[in-house]
């Protein structure tokens, strides 16, 4: 039987492995771009899968002072579809670090 310094080094070591892991898991989501489109392509949000907004897009036709409200709906629109696509990505990216370990059922990480 191991001692107990033997396995709290264990311990210590698989909690390093798994933030190093988690810190490789976090620079590829910012790495990894995602676009959100609204009325029909007319508005664009290019993001990260981290949800860093990279550039946003509106098509000149949409430059009317009379339609304000509905650029700013469309507006939102898109940021909510870069931010749900953001969201799967980010989840397919941490499924694949997390497969290996042994967390219980409906463990989930902290993002």
């Amino acid at each position: 039987m191991k001692d107990i310094n033997e396995l709290l080094a264990a311990a210590q070591s698989a909690a390093e492995n798994v933030q190093k892991q988690m810190d490789e898991a976090q620079n590829t989501l910012d790495k990894i771009e995602v676009e959100g489109v609204s009325g029909g392509g007319l508005v664009k949000i290019k993001a990260t899968a981290k949800g860093r907004i990279l550039s946003v897009a509106i098509d000149d036709s949409l430059m009317v002072a009379s339609e304000k409200q509905m650029l700013e709906d469309l507006v939102a629109a898109a940021f909510n579809d870069a931010r749900a696509k953001a969201d799967a990505v980010s989840s397919q990216e941490m499924a694949k670090m997390t497969s290996g370990l042994p967390l219980p059922p409906g463990f989930k990480l902290p993002f």
